[in-house]
């Protein structure tokens, strides 16, 4: 279980929000900035349901890496981390499965300066840390080699991330690279926010953010589907995260109280 590069001397950019801080701040956490709370509180006073979504996200990546450990998966490669919050994805997985390895990568230099939370494992498994931006997909997958084995199925996470990387930067046709060069018996795991259900909101959302720096690409229900283009979806299919296999998980407190506007869902390469 070793780290990649976790002495590296990395700035931080404190005058803007970064969503994997703002995530934190929902999540109660401490490792944000005033800078990434004020924009979090914008986005309460449009939707104050937003704690429960990012506490929804979370619970869809616990019950879905269960899911994917009980059916053999033993890989993972989990894109946009966020900062470290317990259980993490390769502490589910290896409570089912002892030997399973699992990358982590995110493009926040306050994630790599808590990544050794994200490497304490199990000895028979292997856990490592990328610094690399999901818009860089060739050094994502240098960097995953050296740990999984591209011969055998892989799970490739991308929770709560997508929505940050526009048809501009080429969203789908990311997905597609990495897809690429995973094998058969593979597993895409996505959640993805979405306009579909507070059209107003999300536009305001979508505002304030793009004003402060931060892309925010919601996409529709068809949209969201096009990544699993060729992909055999698991049951249930496409839906919003908290309905995906609910039995699998706990569930969040307020999840029920009103729309959740995103959606969910895992799929395997034929």
């Amino acid at each position: 279980m070793t780290g990649q590069d976790l002495t590296t001397s990395v700035q931080m950019d404190t005058t803007r929000p970064h969503p994997a801080r703002m995530y934190d701040w929902y999540l109660g956490g401490k490792d944000n900035y005033p800078v990434d709370e004020e924009m979090g509180r914008q986005m309460l006073a449009l939707d104050p349901r937003v704690p429960v979504m990012a506490r929804v996200n979370r619970a869809f990546m616990h019950r879905a890496t269960r899911w994917l450990a009980r059916n053999g998966v033993r890989q993972f490669l989990d894109i946009g981390t966020g900062i470290p919050t317990e259980p993490n994805l390769h502490q589910v997985a290896q409570e089912i499965a002892p030997d399973a390895r699992v990358v982590y990568c995110d493009n926040d230099p306050i994630v790599l300066a808590h990544a050794a939370a994200l490497l304490r494992g199990t000895d028979e498994g292997a856990t490592e840390y990328l610094q690399a931006d999901v818009r860089d997909p060739d050094a994502i997958l240098e960097g995953a080699r050296r740990v999984l084995d591209f011969s055998r199925p892989v799970a490739l996470s991308l929770i709560a991330l997508l929505h940050f990387v526009s048809d501009e930067d080429g969203g789908h046709e990311l997905v597609r690279r990495l897809l690429a060069e995973l094998p058969s018996g593979s597993y895409l795991v996505i959640t993805h926010a979405t306009a579909d259900f507070t059209p107003e909101e999300s536009r305001a959302a979508t505002e304030k953010l793009r004003a402060a720096g931060v892309t925010l690409a919601l996409r529709s229900r068809e949209e969201f589907t096009r990544f699993f283009d060729g992909l055999d979806l698991v049951e249930p299919g496409v839906e919003v995260p908290h309905h995906w296999h609910p039995e699998l998980g706990e569930p969040v407190p307020g999840q029920d109280d009103g729309v959740i506007p995103g959606y969910g869902a895992v799929a395997r390469k034929p």
